[in-house]
């Protein structure tokens, strides 16, 4: 009775805010300070507790485990805790420690780089010789920072090319991966995620995320329905079993990649009156892939490749660096843009790349287990145990990855608190109501646009863990998982976001 006589006053302040529709406006460096028009609901916080406690006691939930901590960046009062220092899988709330561990440990200016050597000779217009790829993680050849121009990378360095005179390369494009290990694939990810774009594979040299873009229209001509795929190589090999619906079927697709090939399957029904429809698949052996994509590039901007696109794997010479000549390197955009695709879209292969590159900068040689010795020396030493941190992966696909709430909130404590990297960490986090993996939660409330917060989804797990203000314009730190449940996943979602509501309403009696 008391939860339910407290969601009807909820609702009831809800209407009176959407009916003010009022706005919140601030810098993006600070924390958000609310408007003063604003509703609030005065407690102390013994009451605070109680009433959150009727939140997090919703029978839907009763076979589930609720992990949570509130807490003040002001004082350090713990506004509310619940199961703080057991382990919980965190999903994509584990990219909140991967993320703080590249801006710590490599720097919010840091760069992702790529070499582009020469095994051979230039004479003239002819290169005579295998042009060399060096990879060392950068996830950012793609059209993600360049208004989807996927070959926007590889066009920069062809002109670099074509401002040196080449014309004509006898010779291989050979991509270097070894930087990195040959694990694309995370501990303890699902064999049926292999697909899907979410896990793509990690590589010292990518594309396109690592991934084909796959465009499915109808075409009436032939009554047919058509599967286009950028980039369109040859090695792609797309059987498509599309077929027109009939009647009031419904656009129903699936894409499966048969496992260690890139033979795509594309099935289903699609409806002739639909608009086209874009979906993607991972490709197995991303650096091959990138370097077939680019010999074709370099052809189809009148450089002739007379050898292939491989990778340094299936290359039969023997490669001694000190005979290699640097003709120029790449460089990514800064990580302060980086973690933004990060936490804000939760973009799986972009933190998969970070944690193997702090590896390699940090210990010499790219793996997921070398960025996570480095992450968790560094998590020490700002004072996390790291006992209590079991790392898997990057991203949080992995259901072997384990936190404690505690932990979440010291980290974003210590984040807080470091002038140095704090408003590179903030801005990167998604905002109620705005933007990112939040952009269609907490509209119209007091929490929008005053809650900024990094979710978390895989198979019975939600979390939200991140910062807001209270009505008394005090920051809090706070962290939500909820596993193990086997309800709808928006009934988490709703917890989630009333305790953020009521985070923002909340002011001191």
């Amino acid at each position: 009775m008391k939860l339910r006589n407290y969601l009807n006053n909820l609702l009831s302040l809800l209407a009176v805010l959407l009916f003010l529709q009022i706005k919140i406006t601030a810098q993006d460096t600070t924390i958000i300070k609310k408007d003063s028009l604003q509703l609030f609901s005065y407690s102390t916080v013994l009451e605070l507790d109680q009433q959150l406690d009727d939140i997090f006691n919703d029978t839907s939930f009763r076979n589930a485990n609720w992990g949570v901590v509130i807490q003040s960046l002001e004082n350090g009062e713990y506004f509310y805790k619940k199961n703080e220092d057991k382990f919980f899988v965190p999903a994509s709330n584990l990219k909140l420690f991967t993320s703080s561990a590249g801006l710590l440990l490599l720097g919010s200016d840091y760069r992702f780089s790529t070499n582009i050597l020469l095994n051979g000779y230039q004479s003239g217009s002819t290169i005579y010789g295998d042009l060399i790829i060096q990879g060392r993680g950068d996830p950012t050849i793609s059209g993600r920072f360049y208004n989807n121009d996927i070959y926007y990378v590889f066009d920069s360095w062809i002109d670099s090319l074509l401002d040196m005179g080449v014309s004509n390369i006898k010779g291989n494009i050979v991509g270097d991966d070894n930087l990195f290990d040959d694990i694309g694939l995370g501990n303890g990810w699902a064999w049926d995620y292999e697909t899907d774009w979410y896990a793509a594979q990690s590589s010292a040299i990518s594309f396109n995320d690592n991934c084909v873009d796959l465009t499915i229209y109808y075409n009436q001509k032939f009554d047919s329905v058509i599967v286009s795929s950028q980039p369109s190589l040859r090695s792609i090999v797309i059987l498509n079993k599309i077929k027109p619906a009939v009647g009031i079927e419904k656009t129903n697709i699936e894409v499966i990649r048969e496992r260690g090939t890139n033979v795509i399957t594309c099935s289903g029904k699609f409806r002739k009156d639909a608009d086209s429809l874009i979906t993607y698949a991972t490709v197995q052996n991303p650096t091959q892939f990138a370097m077939l994509a680019l010999k074709k590039r370099l052809e189809s901007r009148g450089i002739r490749v007379n050898g292939y696109g491989i990778d340094i794997d299936d290359y039969e010479r023997v490669i001694n660096s000190s005979d290699l000549e640097l003709l120029f390197t790449s460089h990514s955009e800064k990580l302060s843009e980086i973690i933004k695709v990060i936490n804000k879209g939760s973009q799986n292969f972009f933190a998969e790349q970070l944690l193997k590159t702090i590896g390699l900068e940090k210990l010499g040689f790219g793996s997921v287990a070398n960025g996570i010795i480095a992450a968790k020396e560094i998590f020490a030493d700002i004072g996390l145990n790291p006992e209590n941190i079991v790392m898997a992966d990057g991203s949080g696909l992995s259901h072997i990855n384990m936190v404690t709430p505690r932990q979440v909130v010291e980290l974003l404590k210590y984040m807080y608190s470091n002038k140095n990297v704090f408003s590179d960490f903030y801005n990167s986090l998604p905002i109620a109501g705005v933007d990112g993996t939040l952009g269609k939660r907490m509209k119209g409330t007091t929490a929008e646009n005053n809650v900024r917060a990094k979710t978390g989804y895989i198979s019975h797990v939600r979390s939200l863990s991140g910062y807001a203000v209270t009505g008394d314009n005090e920051p809090v730190a706070f962290s939500i998982i909820a596993n193990n449940f086997n309800v709808p996943v928006k009934l988490a979602e709703n917890i989630q976001d009333l305790v953020c509501l009521r985070l923002t309403n909340f002011r001191r009696k």
